[in-house]
């Protein structure tokens, strides 16, 4: 399940994300608003926060993943300031840490209950 996280400040887009994600709830609910932020040419400051509750993604939401890395991320590489992710999975930072250079824009990795500083920083 993907939930907007609200009260933050101008600019910065958040999610928090439990259970399995599947593929309409991401494309409806995670990429949607990132594709419309686009489209009124904003740059992007992103907040994920993944709880111990999240378990993944199923098939077609990685499918969309996929896709959206290359349409999003790279067609529009230089939208892309900031991503905070905020989580204690070990095989989620280990990933970050493997294949987070990949990542357009600046990212980084904070533990949970790190939120504020997480949102402090996409402030900057």
């Amino acid at each position: 399940m993907v939930e907007p996280i609200g009260e933050l400040p101008a600019g910065i887009l958040g999610f928090r994300i439990t259970g399995k994600l599947e593929r309409d709830e991401y494309h409806d609910t995670l990429i949607a608003p990132i594709y419309a932020a686009l489209e009124r040419g904003e740059k992007l400051r992103v907040l994920v926060e993944l709880p111990d509750e999240f378990e993944g993604l199923d098939a077609g939401a990685l499918w969309e993943d996929l896709r959206a890395a290359g349409s999003v991320g790279l067609k529009h590489r230089s939208a892309w300031e900031r991503f905070a992710l905020v989580t204690d999975k070990d095989w989620i930072r280990r990933g970050v840490a493997v294949f987070g250079w990949v990542s357009p824009g600046e990212m980084r990795v904070f533990a949970d209950g790190e939120r504020a500083q997480a949102v402090a920083w996409l402030a900057e």
